[in-house]
């Protein structure tokens, strides 16, 4: 009997051809694993009326941590367009699998680490070592959501908010509503986190991101807990800044920068410019991590255009794995293939289209699983 058992769901895109990626490499680094396919994506949207089957939910109960490829997402009138002719006009609506996954299994915490490989030539500055945690729960993308915006909601916050007046002779039908919604305890969860992280790995202090200025009371409650919180730490300093002002200085100064939390849209773009500054998405590895469970995952999108042509850049999944052997408690597997990783990028000798080589995704993958 295998000591873990993995779930493995490639989604679509490209999404199939990192994850065959992945396989080459996990089979080099000798895990005592059992790898279970399962079903997600575009694909069973279309078919089933449903991007993440009951099926794979029940399949992830089973098993003790999840790999994740790529899924394609689309704005609601073009999934609704793209449903089996029988599916269509029942009511159903699209929903972010991935972040059904974070919801379902309470993977509270987005962990990303973004570091500036040597001899990679798409690092903006070299030395970035930059690892963004987010909040993965709440926020925009907690899914609460109203179009039109109904009467009796309407109606009360007019009366509660002052600042909700202005739209009162606005239409229902031309008004849409998303709830930024942020707690306490979820946004003590993630601070804590990320002062865990920094005392394990040394660095001196975290950065708190948010906009209290202006979003005064969910930004506010986010940074009134890291405050409390970084009371806990006293050997690492807590530094605050806005979410634009950060993103204008993360460019001029990224080496200033180490640990940086916030919550969940925030973090979503912040992570997405510190993967830029590294190379680009194609370097890009995150971890869903809760209590019991987590997925790992590049953060790329499923690029359909390349699909099935194994011509995209796998570091960022090779990565994601590396993140998992860490959570899995694999830690010298994990160290020696985040080295393998770099002296392929060191190397220089394969390297895909976006490194300004010709290199296939398998290629690559070879390459690092040779030095595993």
């Amino acid at each position: 009997m295998s000591r873990y058992k993995i779930a493995l769901l490639p989604g679509d895109g490209i999404g199939a051809d990192v994850m065959e990626a992945a396989k080459i490499v996990l089979d080099a680094c000798g895990l005592d694993a059992e790898y279970r396919p399962g079903d997600i994506g575009w694909e069973f949207w279309r078919r089933e009326g449903n991007a993440l089957p009951d099926r794979t939910v029940r399949l992830l109960r089973e098993t003790d941590c999840c790999l994740f490829g790529a899924v394609t997402s689309k704005p609601k009138a073009e999934a609704e367009q793209e449903l089996a002719p029988e599916l269509r006009g029942k009511g159903l609506q699209y929903r972010s699998p991935i972040v059904r996954l974070r919801q379902e299994f309470n993977l509270r915490t987005n962990l990303r680490p973004c570091r500036a490989y040597p001899g990679n030539p798409l690092n903006y500055r070299d030395g970035i070592d930059l690892v963004v945690f987010r909040e993965n729960t709440e926020d925009l993308y907690s899914g609460v959501e109203f179009f039109p915006l109904p009467d009796e909601l309407k109606s009360a916050l007019v009366r509660l908010s002052p600042a909700m007046k202005r739209f009162e002779p606005v239409p229902a039908s031309e008004t849409a509503l998303s709830c930024r919604i942020i707690t306490a305890g979820a946004s003590r969860a993630i601070v804590r986190d990320a002062f865990e992280y920094a005392k394990r790995f040394g660095y001196p202090h975290v950065t708190v991101v948010e906009k209290p200025n202006v979003i005064r009371e969910t930004s506010g409650l986010f940074l009134r807990e890291a405050r409390k919180t970084a009371a806990d730490y006293p050997g690492i300093a807590l530094k605050e800044g806005n979410i634009d002002a950060v993103c204008m200085w993360l460019l001029k100064n990224p080496l200033d920068y180490g640990v940086i939390v916030t919550s969940n849209m925030f973090g979503d773009i912040l992570s997405d410019l510190c993967a830029q500054l590294v190379g680009g998405l194609g370097f890009a590895s995150s971890g869903n991590i809760g209590d019991h469970y987590a997925v790992f995952e590049p953060t790329h999108g499923s690029a359909p255009k390349y699909a099935g042509q194994h011509k995209v850049n796998p570091m960022a999944t090779l990565l994601s794995v590396k993140l998992m052997l860490d959570w899995l408690g694999e830690t010298e597997r994990a160290r020696t293939l985040e080295a393998a990783v770099a002296r392929v990028i060191a190397d220089g000798k394969v390297r895909t289209y976006d490194m300004g080589g010709s290199a296939s995704t398998l290629d690559v993958a070879k390459a690092v699983a040779a030095l595993v």
